[in-house]
């Protein structure tokens, strides 16, 4: 599902005089833009800075859009189940480089083409099964990695224990079967069992809407869990106020993936920063546009992580957030 229309607020970049001073490189790129979820509704604003750094970073070699790059935009629209044809339709473009805002699209990218350089954004790429290596890749797919390796989980986990002692038993929000049955979804559940706590995987048959979230959360009621998560699937970013609105329905309080949903009211983040991650992702786009072999590009790996603690939201669930913790946060939302 091709949308050429929906992120024309980032491209004002191309003004930066970053972008002004860079020396234009004389032939013409064309990118694939590729996203699982729709970014034309229902995005948080603080979400635009993204793709404004991802612009200023492919700017800075000099990669301007309308004059000497070409970019193509494509939404999975959050059906899972079409991420592989989306993947070969993108494949049979014949663009320069693919940036894939998501593993799993990624990993069908990286099926449907050997040849095609292909950028993306990855919890650790090699639990994951994108690569065999993070310094040494190989093939014709590099990226970032967000996570800093599956131990992430055990230390939002952490967090989540400082903040509720008795915590024993928590759900966590997946999109697809394959991820929560795959690498991925083990090491959650082996950080999970680290912690002594149960770890429920809540996992969606088709494209998440507000109706699958309220079916996803009536089956928390049933389970009746101490504490929510969410996986790292932008498609939930997409539905953020859907996901907290509910959160706060239903008491439950929320270890998040994303600080822009502690921003709209969630409780608790640990996580990368998002305008850092569009500089990065744009620097290994830049990177390949300008002919480095993704075979030689080491992953980059996220290593800034950033906690986010919303007072207000606490308060109204009867949390008292501890000093230790306040003393370490990186943004207190009150």
């Amino acid at each position: 599902m091709k949308r050429r229309e929906f992120i024309s607020l980032i491209t004002g970049a191309a003004a930066s005089p970053l972008v002004a001073r860079a020396q234009q490189p004389a032939k013409t790129k064309r990118i694939a833009l590729v996203h699982p979820s729709d970014l034309a509704t229902n995005m948080v604003p603080s979400y635009a800075p993204f793709y404004h750094a991802f612009f200023d970073e492919i700017g800075r070699v000099g990669f301007v859009e309308g004059k000497n790059l070409i970019v193509e935009r494509y939404s999975g629209a959050g059906q899972s189940d079409r991420f592989a044809q989306l993947a070969r339709d993108v494949v049979d473009t014949y663009p320069d480089a693919i940036t894939a805002f998501d593993a799993v699209i990624a990993f069908y990218c990286k099926t449907a083409t050997k040849t095609i350089p292909i950028v993306t954004v990855s919890p650790d790429p090699v639990a994951v099964g994108l690569v065999p290596s993070i310094a040494r890749p190989g093939g014709n797919l590099t990226g970032i990695a967000v996570d800093a390796g599956l131990e992430i989980w055990g230390k939002r986990l952490g967090v989540l224990k400082e903040v509720l002692p008795r915590l024993s038993n928590v759900s966590i929000l997946m999109t697809t079967r394959g991820t929560w049955e795959g690498p991925y979804g083990s090491g959650i559940r082996e950080a999970a069992k680290n912690a002594n706590i149960r770890m429920n995987g809540v996992l969606f048959e088709s494209a998440p809407d507000e109706a699958a979230y309220q079916h996803a959360f009536a089956e928390f009621e049933r389970d009746r869990p101490d504490a929510l998560m969410i996986s790292e699937s932008p498609i939930h970013l997409q539905n953020w106020a859907t996901i907290v609105g509910l959160a706060a329905k239903h008491r439950l309080p929320g270890m998040y993936t994303w600080k822009e949903f502690v921003e709209g009211g969630g409780l608790m983040s640990y996580s990368f920063d998002l305008v850092e991650l569009g500089h990065l992702i744009g620097h290994q786009t830049a990177q390949v546009l300008s002919g480095t072999n993704p075979a030689d590009l080491p992953f980059i790996q996220v290593t800034r992580l950033l906690l986010a603690l919303n007072l207000k939201t606490a308060k109204s669930l009867g949390i008292e957030f501890p000093a230790t913790l306040l003393g370490s946060a990186d943004f207190i939302i009150e």
